[in-house]
């Protein structure tokens, strides 16, 4: 009975799709719903229907109007599948500016593809994907695609605004539950309608009209925070043979734990190995640090997303016979060599991203993408078991600073990774320049980065060629002709890594001689590169995400027989948000420039954001001021 309601649902939407009739013509769309949008949503209704701990289907059906290239890439439907999801059926249109069909969707249009064999990734989960490739704006797709879900663990939560520039008209979420089925739910920026009984069962909906696109703002708040959306969470939940309560922080992470248990036994010959390493050291950081090292030289990172939807590991042995695993998989391994050293850890959830901090920890929920590792003590240890070059000890903008749930055994644990400060974020630079009397400069300077000041160029140092490592540090010059005569960079491991980079220029014309004269810049290799405008209707609240500390000392050695006609002001900025200075002095033949900024993290009110903003622009000014020289007579 199921299958043939759902072949007369698809057989419906086919049938509408092929007759032709005028849908959503792009004139309908209003101005308001088009202004800085590339994209338009003009319909969307997704019904999740919850029948049982391992049935859960999700109908989906939307129609999109893309007003430009811009707005096109977005439309791409992508859909996986595999043991915990399948893909019942899809169906799609293509309509012109005036909304008439132009192309239907072919069964044999569908690509189904694997993203294994890059030799980054292997996974079971396959993907459905199309796209109606048009190039004459506007036009408008629509596409319905019915899910079954065979767990109660992914369930769908609802973002109708998929992107900033994307405005929305008409979406509508609906989940249907038994009578007696606890659903979890956190709506944002919708209104929270209760449920209604219909037929003995709980119909939960939720709708949103006319949702005009996000300004891109800088330092907001996450898109997540500022979007409609509502999280839906498992109370109690099967998946695979595996039971779980996520109410809690407590049970999510219990879950996690149960999964993964039993499976840190180590084979005979790396237990004699662990003991091998670590003979003589009694230090526990010692012995975490060689094991850490041995880890990184001997183990690779493979992303692999098997089994239950990529939450259970590979077990200790499988790691150690095929030499790499993936985040959770090298996780559990390292924890199961401290285990036989005698040294206490747990694997840890973590949203990972640079700046992608938010979780709201008042709502469990799986919103997890990556595994680290916690060494609890007086001073905690993180482990980022992924990488290959980071010291031990050290996480980086990738999963510092923010919430993550320990899997223990007496059940989940929300805690928090480190934060940097100001003096961990650190970059300070040493500049010897000498000035010809035509204006030419060579230049030699020295730059020390710590912290996420080095993580950039720490990447980059061991990922690219020396020949795109020097192509790269070019285009982060703000200098018009130049050579380049050395470049050379130095790693310094420890607790917090630094980085020190030594770099020789030649830089041409740098100087503006005009007549008896020259003007000089003489902050030469550390100018801010954006000033940002006041905004009055600003939505966001104004978002620091780290804190760091520039230092630069810059000395010049002019030609003989000059003297400063004029000096810069001195510039002295105390604010909320941080502090600046920029001093330039004159001695002799040599100038002397000395530049300070000190810039703290945190959230403050958007009405604080032009004062912010004008402190941004009265630092990209300074850097650029310049200094009058002329020669004497």
């Amino acid at each position: 009975m199921k299958l043939l309601s759902s072949l007369a649902a698809a057989l419906f939407c086919c049938t509408r799709l092929m007759a032709g009739d005028p849908v959503y013509p792009a004139k309908a769309i209003p101005d308001s719903m088009q202004q800085n949008a590339h994209l338009v949503k003009r319909f969307e209704e997704i019904t999740q229907t919850i029948s049982g701990p391992r049935e859960v289907n999700v109908v989906t059906r939307y129609v999109l109007t893309v007003l430009d290239q811009e707005g096109a890439d977005a439309t791409m439907l992508v859909r996986s599948y595999s043991k915990q999801v399948d893909v019942r059926s899809i169906s799609g249109a293509l309509y012109d500016a005036d909304g008439k069909l132009i192309k239907k969707l072919k069964q044999s249009d569908i690509k189904d593809l694997s993203v294994d064999g890059d030799g980054s990734l292997m996974t079971d989960t396959r993907y459905k994907v199309h796209r109606f490739y048009h190039n004459v704006y506007p036009y408008t797709v629509e596409y319905e695609v019915e899910e079954r879900l065979h767990n109660t663990y992914n369930l769908r939560s609802w973002m109708p605004q998929a992107k900033k520039d994307c405005t929305v008209e008409s979406s509508r979420f609906t989940v249907v539950t038994p009578a007696d089925y606890q659903l979890r739910y956190l709506a944002s920026g919708v209104g929270d309608k209760p449920a209604v009984t219909e037929k003995g069962k709980l119909v939960y909906t939720w709708e949103v009209k006319n949702v005009p696109a996000l300004a891109d703002e800088p330092y907001s708040k996450e898109f997540v925070e500022l979007s409609a959306n509502v999280l839906i969470s498992p109370s109690a939940f099967k998946i695979d043979d595996y039971e779980g309560n996520g109410a809690t922080w407590e049970g999510l992470g219990k879950f996690g734990y149960t999964i993964n248990a039993g499976r840190d036994e180590l084979p005979d010959n790396i237990k004699q190995k662990v003991h091998e390493l670590i003979a003589g050291q009694s230090s526990k950081a010692q012995q975490i640090q060689t094991l850490y090292k041995w880890l990184q030289q001997n183990y690779r990172y493979i992303s692999i997303q098997l089994g239950i939807g990529g939450l259970q590991t590979f077990d200790a042995k499988t790691v150690a016979a095929k030499g790499y695993g993936d985040c959770k998989a090298l996780s559990n391994y390292m924890m199961a060599l401290l285990k036989e050293a005698g040294i206490k850890s747990y694997c840890a959830w973590v949203k990972a991203g640079d700046g992608e901090k938010y979780l709201n920890e008042k709502f469990p929920d799986d919103d997890f993408n990556h595994v680290i590792l916690c060494v609890p003590d007086k001073d905690t240890t993180w482990l980022e078991c992924t990488s290959g070059t980071l010291p031990a000890g050290y996480l980086g903008g990738f999963t510092s600073d923010r919430a993550v749930l320990l899997l223990t055994e007496e059940g989940g644990k929300l805690v928090h990774t480190p934060a940097m400060g100001m003096q961990d974020n650190r970059q300070v630079r040493t500049v010897n320049a000498v000035m010809q009397d035509n204006g030419n400069l060579k230049v030699s300077s020295v730059t020390l980065r710590s912290g996420e000041e080095q993580e950039d160029l720490h990447h980059i140092l061991h990922v690219l060629s020396k020949d795109k490592q020097l192509e790269v540090m070019r285009k982060s010059l703000d200098l018009s002709s130049y050579d380049v005569g050395k470049y050379e960079c130095r790693e310094k491991p420890a607790l917090v890594p630094e980085i020190e980079e030594q770099l020789d220029l030649s830089c041409n014309a740098y100087a503006t001689v005009t007549g008896k004269r020259i003007f000089v810049v003489p902050n030469i290799l550390n100018r801010s590169i954006r000033k940002l405008d006041a905004d009055s209707n600003r939505v966001s609240d104004l978002v620091l995400k780290y804190a760091f500390m520039h230092t630069d000392s810059v000395t010049i050695t002019v030609p003989e027989g000059y003297r400063a006609e004029a000096l810069p002001a001195p510039v002295a900025l105390q604010t909320k948000f941080g502090s600046y200075s920029a001093v330039a002095t004159m001695k002799g033949n040599t100038i002397t420039y000395i530049r300070k900024l000190q810039r703290k993290a945190g959230t403050f009110p958007k009405t604080d954001y032009n004062e912010f903003a004008k402190f941004y622009t009265t630092i990209y000014r300074a850097d650029r001021n310049r200094m009058v020289l002329v020669k004497q007579e």
